[in-house]
């Protein structure tokens, strides 16, 4: 019995190894606001995560020669001073995989709608190199965001970055949504980033998406109002990590970001804290690049390195219209366009409340099919003409023919842009419309009866000129035998109309 326990001994003495495990460890110096200054940990790296005794996690964001200076991801009111901080070695990432779809995630990837874990297939970092301009290729499909104003007159591409700009509720939050209702079937995923916004409104937007069975094809990441500012800080980051994950198969993503404004507060609230200077409007002198390594990361990839892209649309207030204040200079110069929302305009009920003559597309028609682009065409330059008009027309009430005609048709061009809330409307119907308009066809038609003409006209044209509707969505553009059914359509109906 004996000689059997030496044994066992003896074999294991023999398989027994030393390991040296090394752990990098600090100690909290103090900890404040969501910041903890840490001793120690002198071989850290930029952004690497750590831990907390309590399970928190920190990022190191300040380097500096005697400490170094973590934000907290979470509830710092758990961490003391003397605490031991480890550093785990890796830089701040976030768990993606197609399960997450459908789903609303916090700004480190943790599922915070109730329907349990995500089963994470892989990790991406939160913080990366965009594709460099070898890997690019130009923007030529369209997103079709089923706004008027926008499909027709400032056209947006895959891959391209389009800013959404204007006073608080003039319907910024609204057109991003209604962007992604209209990509049912178009073979987009979104991804929307809610930046410091209410839970509330966070809910409310949620159930809208699901009334429109879009969440399915939808990811939300959310750092909420009441949450720290590490977290708004880190969430457009976690949201375009998540966008590239989808790129990365080839996929075509849309992103939004809800909204930069308070992404750039939520930083200098963190830079003020970690003891930064300060410069310009107290905001730290990086915060260009903030949000240029952002928004460079939205690209079109060519085929020879996956293909996919990724389409954003970064929302930015403005404080009574200003917008030469310095965050939306900055990102207006960063960006491809800027879709400007006007409080006057709001408030005339002329909704979505574009301003077309601010508002610019960098990418411009090449972003849109052929037929749009043969109707809506001169559009945009007719409606500032009518807008000098209209202003002119106030003071002289003898106008010639020709000037009465633009002035009649800038009304009704205004009334067609015209839009409700949530209500995306097709590409192929758009076309439509604005052949109606642009050919004349609605000239005679009184102006509060041109929503109900717009309507009806749809309803009956998709019966009746079917070839035309076939060609618009198969080949992009129509032939003369589909011209001249819709005109046959459009005669008809007005005829009917006009009765």
């Amino acid at each position: 019995m004996s000689n059997h326990i030496v044994e066992n001994l003896r074999k294991e003495i023999e398989a027994f190894k030393i390991e040296v495990k090394t752990e990098k460890v600090g100690k909290v110096l103090e900890v404040f606001d969501g910041i903890a200054k840490v001793s120690g940990l002198s071989d850290i790296k930029s952004s690497e995560m750590v831990t907390f005794p309590a399970g928190e996690v920190g990022v190191a964001l300040n380097l500096e020669e005697d400490a170094v200076g973590i934000i907290i991801l979470g509830d710092f009111s758990k961490i003391k001073e003397g605490d031991e901080v480890k550093a785990t070695g890796r830089i701040l990432e976030i768990p993606v995989s197609d399960g997450i779809l459908g789903r609303v995630v916090n700004a480190v990837g943790t599922p915070i709608d109730g329907k349990g874990t995500i089963k994470a297939g892989k990790t991406y970092p939160i913080e990366k190199v965009a594709p460099g301009v070898v890997t690019r290729q130009s923007v030529d499909q369209p997103v079709a965001t089923g706004i008027k104003a926008i499909d027709a007159i400032i056209p947006v591409g895959r891959g391209q970055r389009e800013l959404i700009i204007g006073d608080r509720q003039t319907g910024k939050t609204a057109l991003a949504i209604d962007a992604i209702l209209n990509q049912k079937g178009q073979n987009m995923i979104c991804v929307y980033v809610s930046i410091g916004q209410k839970d509330s409104k966070l809910r409310k937007l949620q159930a809208r998406l699901e009334a429109g069975n879009s969440m399915d094809y939808t990811v939300i990441v959310s750092a909420g109002a009441s949450e720290a500012a590490a977290m708004s800080y880190i969430a457009p980051y976690a949201g375009v990590s998540i966008a590239e994950y989808f790129m990365d198969q080839g996929k075509d993503v849309l992103i939004i970001y809800d909204d930069l404004s308070k992404h750039a507060v939520a930083y200098r609230e963190i830079s003020l804290l970690l003891r930064r200077p300060p410069g310009r409007e107290a905001y730290p002198g990086d915060v260009f690049y903030l949000h240029s390594r952002l928004l460079e990361r939205a690209c079109r990839r060519n085929a020879k390195y996956g293909g996919g892209s990724i389409t954003a649309f970064p929302i930015i207030e403005t404080q009574a219209g200003d917008i030469s204040a310095y965050i939306p200079t900055n990102v207006i110069s960063i960006t491809d366009g800027q879709i400007f929302l006007e409080t006057d305009l709001f408030y005339k009920g002329i909704r979505p409340a574009v301003n077309v003559g601010s508002s610019v597309s960098r990418v411009g028609s090449s972003a849109q099919i052929k037929a749009m682009k043969k109707v809506a065409g001169t559009l945009k330059l007719d409606l500032a003409q009518f807008r000098e008009l209209e202003a002119f027309s106030q003071f002289g009430s003898d106008l010639d023919e020709s000037t009465k005609r633009q002035l009649e048709r800038g009304k009704r061009s205004v009334e067609v842009l015209k839009q409700l809330q949530y209500a995306p409307v097709k590409t192929e119907h758009q076309v439509v419309t604005f052949y109606a308009l642009t050919k004349g066809f609605m000239d005679d038609v009184p102006v509060e009866k041109i929503k109900e003409f717009e309507a009806g006209l749809i309803e009956y044209s998709e019966r009746n000129a079917k070839t035309f509707y076939k060609e618009v969505m198969e080949t992009k553009m129509w032939t003369d035998k589909g011209e001249e059914q819709l005109k046959k359509a459009i005669g008809d109906f007005k005829a009917s109309f006009q009765k």
